[in-house]
């Protein structure tokens, strides 16, 4: 995955979105995962991967459980078991659907996807660790790597999009905003480690640009 070079750029015109509706959120959705699936499979197959589709899932309401675990009031979860992608279109999704983050949602969730294509997910599952500490940061890199792929596609369409820099200047802050808390479990990184990886992934839109696993701790925190 990192030796074959940029994402090559391709078209990806988005679907007319209206606040709240979760119907035309998932046609949205929907659009933008095709146009993952095409860049993802071009690039993956380049290397010598193989390449499979996820499966996606759209709710309205969050399933009590999902790939074993409680939904809670999260957003979306990949299952990589199942190479499941679930995603719940709840009120506060819905309330400001012009803005870049209903397509960095499922870039994020597909990400996810393509890192256990490259087998990635796998060799982060089985990795050993000293420690809690040393368990988190592992955790970090995974989930940063996440934010940087998903930069790259980004970077690929954007072109097509047809939108000014101040939504992705607007997108940055808000991923900023979703950093690690102070007093809780490090698991994603601080939302300043968020936005460099996010940063790195759309600047060079090439996937060798986010080997997080290779970047020294501070980097990652």
């Amino acid at each position: 995955m990192y030796g074959t070079g940029a994402l090559a750029e391709q078209e990806c015109a988005e679907k007319s979105v209206k606040d709240g509706d979760p119907a035309s959120a998932k046609k949205y959705l929907t659009a933008v995962l095709n146009c993952l699936n095409a860049s993802w499979k071009t690039h993956l197959e380049a290397a010598g991967l193989q390449f499979t589709k996820p499966v996606v899932k759209f709710y309205t309401k969050a399933p009590a459980r999902f790939c074993g675990h409680k939904f809670g009031d999260s957003e979306a979860w990949h299952c990589p078991e199942s190479r499941t992608i679930a995603i719940r279109l709840h009120k506060n999704l819905l309330q400001n659907t012009g803005d870049l983050y209903l397509l960095h949602l499922m870039s994020q969730m597909y990400a996810y996807h393509v890192q256990e294509l490259a087998g990635i997910g796998e060799a982060y599952r089985a990795a050993p660790y000293k420690n809690t500490s040393e368990l988190n940061e592992q955790h970090r890199r995974h989930s940063l790597q996440m934010d940087c792929l998903a930069g790259v596609f980004i970077k690929s369409v954007w072109s097509s999009l047809e939108r000014p820099v101040s939504n992705w200047n607007h997108l940055m802050g808000m991923v900023k905003d979703t950093g690690d808390v102070k007093g809780k479990d490090r698991v994603y990184g601080k939302g300043a480690s968020r936005v460099h990886w996010s940063k790195q992934g759309y600047a060079t839109g090439d996937p060798a640009s986010c080997n997080t696993w290779a970047a020294s701790p501070a980097k990652v925190s």
